[in-house]
């Protein structure tokens, strides 16, 4: 489609992802929905943030929040990483004090054994219902996100009962029985195929693929521990839906997860993206990568440190803006329109 002839911002986000020349880049906010909306938490008020991603109803109440605010080329299902564990009988919750509580913490393979990743899409089914939701909701014009966790970042919340610091327990399974923690592995990958392709058939137009904790891995160990088996699920759904792959903290990996052929590789705020660029190949687009910290801050500062982006990008295409992880409970709704006016006003 010629930039002459009017755009959508599905189209404009799918011409991102086949990097194809743009005026200005999509741009859409990973985490978009949460505390910083006023609307968002007065629905809190009345739910609990698993009843809200368990109603089909509710979760697209959510995930059209911020798309009546901003204009946003994308919507992104508002849901959950850990649904899939929960899927396998190991449920989660959260704890008054903050941070994730799985109901109990996965410490012997008799326990791995016991995971059942049979009918994901049936116990599952109201993410396809939320998804079919939003879907009828947006029609064509706005570009529909899924997303999962990793296998390894899913790993870390079963085998450490929760939110972690330091993650010994995954890693000294990683490190000690090999054939347990691939077995865990095996299991979670069985389950995210069949859960991708449940999104990909109830509307999601691409997904992403959080490995929120890849980077917590020795360098040595990353590639077996986490990209491995993100490189099998790629491979099993063998370019059925666009992959954006978001990896927090592995930017010495960039080329290898290049490798693994996502549609887009997402990089987090520790990198220059123009350093990205240099490494990522032309033919695989980039999303990043404002800190979120910035939307604390002012509209001059955000305005400022958002065109930074935009001008280091400007001349590759495949560029989709983002945040370099999520937006957080204490970012100002000015900055946040200041910066997707920012985004949606530049030219190239």
């Amino acid at each position: 489609m010629s930039e002459t002839t009017a755009m959508t911002s599905k189209d404009r986000f799918i011409a991102a992802l086949n990097c194809e020349p743009l005026d200005r880049p999509p741009v859409w906010v990973m985490r978009q929905a949460g505390r910083y909306l006023p609307e968002y938490r007065a629905l809190k008020e009345k739910y609990s943030f698993l009843e809200m991603a368990k109603t089909p109803e509710l979760a697209l109440e959510v995930t059209m929040q911020p798309l009546r605010r901003f204009a946003l080329d994308a919507a992104i299902l508002f849901s959950d990483i850990l649904v899939i564990p929960e899927a396998l009988g190991q449920g989660y919750h959260f704890k008054d004090e903050g941070g994730i509580a799985m109901d109990y913490a996965l410490e012997s393979e008799s326990q791995i054994d016991a995971l059942d990743p049979s009918s994901i899409d049936e116990k599952l089914d109201y993410v396809a219902k939320a998804l079919a939701l939003i879907k009828s909701e947006l029609g064509e014009s706005k570009m529909l996100l899924g997303f999962g966790g990793s296998p390894w970042t899913l790993a870390t919340y079963m085998l450490e009962g929760g939110s972690s610091k330091n993650f010994e327990k995954t890693k000294e399974l990683f490190y000690s029985n090999r054939r347990v923690f691939d077995k865990l592995m095996e299991k979670l990958c069985s389950s995210l195929v069949d859960y991708f392709k449940m999104q990909a058939l109830a509307g999601a137009d691409a997904l992403q693929i959080f490995d929120s904790w890849g980077g917590i891995l020795s360098g040595n160990d990353y590639e077996n521990a986490s990209l491995k088996w993100i490189r099998l699920l790629i491979d099993e759904l063998d370019n059925s839906i666009p992959i954006i792959l978001y990896a927090k903290g592995t930017s010495p990996h960039l080329e290898k997860q290049a490798e693994a052929r996502p549609k887009a590789i997402a990089v987090d705020w520790t990198i220059p993206i123009i350093n990205a660029a240099s490494i990522i190949p032309v033919n695989i687009a980039i999303q990043g990568n404002l800190d979120p910290v910035i939307l604390n801050t002012t509209p001059e500062i955000v305005r400022a440190q958002t065109l930074r982006i935009l001008e280091a990008m400007k001349n590759r295409a495949g560029h989709v803006f983002n945040l370099g992880h999520g937006i957080l409970p204490t970012a100002r709704i000015e900055n946040m329109e200041t910066m997707i006016e920012t985004v949606t006003s530049f030219t190239r």
